[in-house]
């Protein structure tokens, strides 16, 4: 009797242990400090909550299969695509080394994948997940707009680039390790480029309907994000999330 007590506690204590150890591996893992990019670049990555993000925008000249992304200077060819380009903020690479390239929806939602293995663009909802990771209501992060109190100066980061405002004069200024940058975005209709220093635009995975996507933005002077929809030709800032 006594031998089959201790055999029963000995295969007790086996599943107890197999469990634990189940259990611990379906656990969000910890960041390690970079991630590495299609073309082999390294970027600093910061675990937010129970996600792991870029905490720098992307500079990505190809996609995951080493195709390469089409780099567009002209104004008037940017205007009219509906494929996947890049392009440095004025076509000056010294701006891409500080704020990352833009890229229009096209190259983000490109089956070749914009992002490396482990990696992708965040949808609408991941963007919402974050926001109210840092305090925002469901509410909020659903409404369009600026929304929530603080989360933008949050997210924001690196203060010199900023132009002066309620971003960065928020107390809460930097505290996520996000580190937004305001690296302005490239125009649809005239290929334009505008707002570097005062706006940072990011796009989310999500179409709103056949040639609108939902992004992200961040002003110089408001502290909350906003959160809308707008051409797929328009050039924005990109993070990836971890999968």
């Amino acid at each position: 009797m006594k031998k089959i007590i201790i055999l029963i506690c000995f295969l007790s204590v086996i599943v107890l242990f197999t469990n634990c150890n189940k259990k611990k591996s379906t656990e969000p893992e910890e960041a390690t400090d970079t991630m590495t990019g299609n073309d082999g670049k390294t970027y600093k990555i910061v675990k937010i909550g129970n996600q792991v993000w870029m905490a720098e925008n992307l500079r990505e000249t190809q996609y995951r299969n080493g195709n390469p992304i089409p780099n567009v200077t002209s104004n008037s060819e940017w205007a009219y695509l509906s494929t996947g380009a890049y392009c440095a903020y004025d076509n000056s690479e010294s701006n891409a080394e500080t704020y990352g390239y833009l890229y229009n929806w096209y190259a983000v939602n490109d089956s070749r994948n914009i992002a490396s293995e482990g990696w992708h663009t965040p949808t609408d909802v991941e963007w919402k997940e974050l926001e109210m990771y840092l305090g925002m209501s469901q509410s909020g992060a659903d409404d369009t707009g600026f929304r929530g109190t603080n989360e933008g100066s949050k997210l924001a980061g690196n203060a010199s680039l900023w132009d002066s405002g309620d971003l960065k004069n928020n107390s809460a200024f930097g505290t996520s390790g996000f580190s937004a940058l305001p690296g302005g975005y490239r125009y649809h209709y005239s290929g334009g480029f505008n707002d570097l220093g005062s706006y940072a635009f990011f796009w989310a995975s999500t179409e709103f309907c056949s040639s609108i996507a939902w992004y992200r933005c961040l002003n110089f002077n408001y502290s909350e994000v906003a959160r809308d929809y707008f051409n797929m030709q328009r050039g924005f800032s990109v993070r990836l999330v971890r999968d």
